[in-house]
C-alpha cells in the first residue's frame, strides 16, 4: 500500500487518523518513531522555525523544499499545510502536482484572503473569500492531482472569522460539493463546545478533520466516538516542544556557566547520530566502499 492509499484507506474506513506537526526531516522521524499515522507538514511551524509570522512570509518554494525532505524521511503519509494556495485557481492547479510530486500525500487549503493571518493569533486578521471563489480553488486542487488517492482537504475559517455555524456549514457543504475530500473545521474557543455543536449539525458526507490545539481537553476517544471525523492533527506542538527544551536548556547552561548539569538529562550524542541513519551509511560503506 502506497502513502496516498494508506491516508485515503484510513478516510475511508472510520478508523481516527493521528497526524503530528513536524517542521523538519528530524521532527518527523521523531513524530514516525512515536507512533502517529502521519505528518503535518505545518506552515506554522515552518514559519516559527525561521523566526518569521505565520503570514505567508515565506515562499511556496521554501514549504515545497521542506515538504519534500519530509517525505523522503519517513514511510508514514504527510498532509501538507499549504495556507491559502499561494494564489489563485489558476496557481492551485499549479502548485498541487509538485506538492503531488514532492512526496505529500495530501494538502489542506484554507478559504481565506491572501496573505493569511496565522488563526489563533489574538486580535488577527481573518478575512475570508467568496464561497464560490473558493470553490473553484477545490476543484482545481482536486481536478490538479496525478493519483487519485491523493487527498484534497478544505478548510473552513469561518468559526476563526467569527461568522458562525451556519456560515461554516454552508461553507464546508459548498467546498465538500466542489471536490473536497475532507472539510477541516477549526475554531479558537477554549472549550469543544464551539467543535462539537459544529459536528452535531454537520449533514455533509465527506469527513471532517479537527485541529484541537485550543481545546486540548478532546481526546482521541472522545473524537473517535463522534463518528464524523477522519483526522486529528496536532498542529504545533513539535515547535512547542523544541522551543520549550531549548530554552530550558539554555537557561541553563548560562545559570550554571556550563553544561554539566544539564548534559546528563540530555539525548547521548550517539541518539542523534543513530536518528541521522547512521547504520543506513555504514550498511551503505559496507557494501559499495572499495
Amino acid at each position: 500500500m502506497t502513502k496516498n492509499q494508506a491516508l485515503r484507506h484510513a478516510l475511508n474506513n472510520g478508523k481516527l487518523f493521528t497526524a503530528m506537526a513536524a517542521h523538519n526531516p528530524l521532527a518527523a522521524k521523531l513524530a514516525e518513531d512515536a507512533g502517529f499515522g502521519g505528518v503535518w507538514g505545518s506552515g506554522f511551524e515552518l514559519s516559527a522555525s525561521y523566526a518569521v509570522p505565520d503570514a505567508n512570509i515565506l515562499s511556496m518554494g521554501t514549504h515545497l523544499e521542506m515538504m519534500r525532505a519530509i517525505a523522503s524521511t519517513v514511510s508514514i503519509p504527510l498532509i501538507a499545510d499549504i495556507d491559502t494556495g499561494f494564489g489563485n485557481a489558476v496557481n492551485v492547479s499549479y502548485i498541487v502536482p509538485q506538492y503531488e510530486a514532492a512526496g505529500a500525500s495530501a494538502i489542506v487549503m484554507e478559504d481565506k484572503t491572501f496573505p493569511k493571518d496565522t488563526s489563533l493569533r489574538a486580535d488577527g486578521r481573518q478575512e475570508l473569500v467568496r464561497i464560490e471563489e473558493f470553490q473553484g480553488k477545490v476543484a482545481a486542487a482536486a481536478a490538479a492531482r496525478q493519483d487519485k488517492d491523493f487527498v484534497v482537504v478544505a478548510r473552513v475559517e469561518a468559526l476563526i472569522a467569527g461568522m458562525g455555524q451556519e456560515e461554516a456549514i454552508r461553507r464546508g457543504m459548498a467546498y465538500a460539493e466542489a471536490g473536497a475530500d475532507a472539510i477541516l473545521i477549526h475554531s479558537k474557543q477554549k472549550t469543544p463546545d464551539e467543535i462539537l455543536a459544529f459536528i452535531s449539525a454537520w449533514p455533509g458526507k465527506v469527513p471532517l478533520v479537527l485541529v484541537p490545539t485550543a481545546y486540548p481537553q478532546l481526546t482521541e476517544a472522545d473524537i473517535a466516538s463522534l463518528g464524523k471525523v477522519g483526522i486529528v492533527i496536532y498542529g504545533n506542538h513539535a515547535i512547542r516542544a523544541a522551543v520549550g527544551a531549548m530554552a530550558k536548556v539554555f537557561r541553563q547552561i548560562r545559570s550554571d556557566g556550563g553544561i554539566a548539569n544539564v548534559d546528563k538529562a540530555l539525548p547521548a550524542v550517539a541518539d542523534i547520530i543513530a536518528l541521522q541513519g547512521d547504520k543506513h551509511m555504514r550498511e551503505i560503506e559496507a557494501k559499495f566502499l572499495r
